[in-house]
C-alpha cells in the first residue's frame, strides 16, 4: 500500500515537472551580405588589341621605266623633304635631251634664215621690186621656222624632265616603312620603290566585329594603352571605318585617331583599346545574388523592418561570370541579398554583416 502511494506520487511530480518545462527557442537569424540597389547599370567595357600606324602613308615610285642604279635608304631609315630615294641609269635620258637640243639649234637656225629672208622680201615690197606673192611666201616660212623652233624648245623641256625623273626624292618627312626593289633592277614606272610614313598623326587600327560596329556609341573616347608598358595610354576618336568586312576574318577594320600619342607610342607597337558601350536599361547587382524560383530567375530581397527574406523573380537582361544586369523587377532602394542565398527560405530572419 505505501509503495503505491510513492509510486503515485513519483509520477505527478514529473508530471507537474513536464508541465513546467521552457519553450524550445526561437531559430537564430541567418547571417547575409547584401547589396542596396543604387540606379541604373554602367556599361560593358568593350577591349580589343589593335596596332599603331601612320595616319598618312604613301609609296614613292618613277615616272619612267628604267633599271635602278643605287637606292641609299633602308626601312626605319628618316627622310626629310628633298633627300634623294633613288636613281635610275640615265644614259637614255641624257642621249634624248641631246638630240632634242640639237633639233632645237637646227631649227633655230632655219628660223633666222626665214627672218633675214622676211625682212628683204618686206623692204623689196615697200620699194615695188617684188610681187606680193613672194612676200607671202617668206612671211609663211617665218612662221613655220617659229613653230619648230617653239616644238623643239618644248621637246627640250621634256627631255630636261625624264632626265631629272631618273632622280627619285621624297617630297615628305617622314620614317620609310618598306622598299619595294634593290639596285640593279629594272623597275616599272608607278612601281613602288619605298614606303614612307609621313611624321604627324597617328592611328591605332583595330579589327572590329560587326556586332560591336552596330552596338557601339557614336564617336565613342577611345582609351589606347601600350600592351607591353599599361603606364603609357593616351586617348583617341574614331577616325575611318571600313565600308566593307575583311572576306577571311568579317571584321571591320576602324582608324582611332590619337589624340597627342606618347613618344613611346611608335610605329607597329601593339595597344590595346577600350571603349564604354551605352548602358543598357536595369540594375547591376553581383552575380551571386542570383538563384532561381518557379523555373525564373530571382533574388532575395531583405524587408528593411522585419529583417526577413522574400523571393522576387526578375528579368536578367545581361550575365557574365561576375555581374548580372536586371531589366525588371527591382528598384532604387532594394535590399538583395549577395551571399549565403543558397540556405534561406522565404520568410526567414537574416542578420546582415556587410553590404558588397
Amino acid at each position: 500500500m505505501f509503495k503505491s502511494r510513492f509510486v503515485a506520487a513519483a509520477l505527478l511530480v514529473a508530471t507537474v515537472a513536464g508541465c513546467d518545462d521552457p519553450a524550445p527557442p526561437a531559430p537564430r537569424a541567418r547571417p547575409v551580405r547584401v547589396v542596396t540597389v543604387e540606379g541604373r547599370a554602367a556599361g560593358e567595357t568593350i577591349s580589343l588589341t589593335g596596332q599603331i600606324r601612320a595616319r598618312d602613308q604613301g609609296s614613292v615610285a618613277f615616272r619612267l621605266d628604267g633599271r635602278m642604279l643605287e637606292r641609299p635608304v633602308n626601312v626605319g631609315d628618316t627622310l626629310r623633304p628633298g633627300d634623294v630615294v633613288a636613281r635610275l641609269d640615265r644614259q637614255n635620258q641624257e642621249n634624248a635631251l641631246r638630240s632634242a637640243r640639237a633639233a632645237l639649234s637646227a631649227a633655230e637656225a632655219v628660223l633666222t634664215q626665214a627672218r633675214l629672208t622676211f625682212r628683204r622680201q618686206q623692204e623689196l615690197l615697200r620699194d615695188g621690186w617684188t610681187p606680193r606673192a613672194r612676200f607671202d611666201d617668206a612671211q609663211q616660212a617665218l612662221q613655220s621656222a617659229q613653230a619648230q623652233v617653239d616644238a623643239a624648245q618644248a621637246q627640250v623641256r621634256i627631255a630636261e624632265d625624264h632626265l631629272g625623273y631618273t632622280t627619285l626624292s621624297a617630297d615628305v618627312a617622314g620614317a620609310v616603312t618598306a622598299v619595294g626593289a634593290e639596285p640593279g633592277e629594272v623597275v616599272r614606272a608607278g612601281q613602288m620603290i619605298v614606303q614612307i610614313a609621313r611624321e604627324g598623326g597617328r592611328d591605332a587600327v583595330f579589327d572590329v566585329p560587326e556586332q560591336l560596329i552596330r552596338t557601339a556609341p557614336r564617336d565613342p573616347e577611345v582609351e589606347i594603352v601600350l600592351t607591353d608598358d599599361p603606364r603609357i595610354r593616351a586617348v583617341g576618336r574614331v577616325r575611318e571605318v571600313s565600308p566593307q568586312a575583311d572576306p577571311a576574318t568579317r571584321t571591320f577594320q576602324v582608324k582611332v585617331g590619337i589624340i597627342d600619342p606618347p613618344e613611346n607610342m611608335r610605329l607597329g607597337s601593339t595597344v590595346s583599346g577600350s571603349i564604354q558601350l551605352e548602358a543598357p536599361p536595369g540594375v547591376n547587382l553581383p552575380a551571386s545574388a542570383l538563384t532561381e524560383a518557379n523555373g525564373r530567375p530571382a533574388v532575395w530581397v531583405v524587408d528593411p523592418e522585419s529583417r526577413t527574406v522574400s523571393l522576387r523573380n526578375v528579368e536578367v537582361a545581361r550575365f557574365d561570370p561576375g555581374r548580372v544586369v536586371i531589366s525588371r523587377g527591382l528598384e532604387a532602394g532594394d535590399v538583395v541579398v549577395t551571399a549565403g542565398v543558397q540556405v534561406l527560405r522565404p520568410g526567414q530572419r537574416v542578420r546582415v554583416q556587410g553590404a558588397v
